[in-house]
């Protein structure tokens, strides 16, 4: 097989999660558009024999020894949730739309890598609390345009074009939101973020991961371009 996910559920603290009751809206409507809670879950720490349970507020929840997660980790989880949330309308896209079996299986990789991440950023915000953005509310952050985000003209260009305009367009547009997501690792940590084990392993993943499959892209590229001529 030309592609494989990485196990990305192994960097979430087993310990942590047994702690807290999570609850996971995360899958894709027929768009390809991720749904996600906004509500964080109740962190119930049990009473002694006989003696009732306590709702723990945010700072009173246990943390993994060592956490040092900050604002900036916790802006960078929420702003990839909706990042992935837009390539996973992207990819599913592509089998409708192109006769290029490399392609389908580039937006195939795609898919399972990103809606595997998604899972664990929402892990990662539910335990400690922090809300977990609709990826169907939009594709901003704070107002802006995040980087390497499609705006909905370009969204419903790539939506219109079919055979090899598709082609070209899908791989132009995804080496676009790939650059924005290695952009957002850049920024994460420029602003001291990524201190945190778990934070820095996914953090340097997607990096690594997004990396790779921009080089596959422009292999994609090339070959268009050779063909064309």
């Amino acid at each position: 097989m030309l592609f494989s996910s990485s196990p990305l559920r192994r960097l979430l603290p087993l310990a942590l999660l047994a702690t807290v009751p999570v609850t996971l809206l995360s899958a894709c409507s027929p768009a390809g558009s991720a749904q996600v809670s906004e509500r964080a879950p109740a962190v119930v720490q049990p009473g002694a024999p006989g003696e009732p349970g306590q709702v723990l507020t945010d700072d009173k929840v246990p943390q993994p020894e060592g956490q040092l997660y900050t604002e900036a980790d916790v802006r960078f989880m929420q702003g990839m949730v909706l990042h992935h949330a837009q390539a996973l309308v992207m990819a599913g896209m592509v089998p409708a739309r192109t006769t290029r079996k490399d392609l389908t299986l580039l937006a195939e990789r795609i898919k399972v890598s990103q809606e595997d991440e998604i899972t664990l950023i929402q892990h990662w915000l539910q335990a400690r609390l922090k809300q977990v953005p609709n990826g169907t509310s939009g594709h901003t952050h704070g107002g802006d345009l995040m980087p390497g985000m499609l705006t909905d003209e370009q969204l419903a260009e790539l939506k219109k074009a079919t055979g090899t305009e598709f082609d070209k367009l899908f791989v132009k547009f995804m080496i676009y939101h790939h650059t924005g997501a290695l952009g957002m690792v850049e920024k994460l940590f420029a602003d001291n973020g990524g201190q945190e084990p778990e934070t820095y392993q996914f953090a340097t993943h997607v990096d690594a991961d997004q990396r790779i499959e921009i080089d596959r892209m422009r292999q994609l590229q090339a070959e268009m371009r050779d063909t064309s001529e």
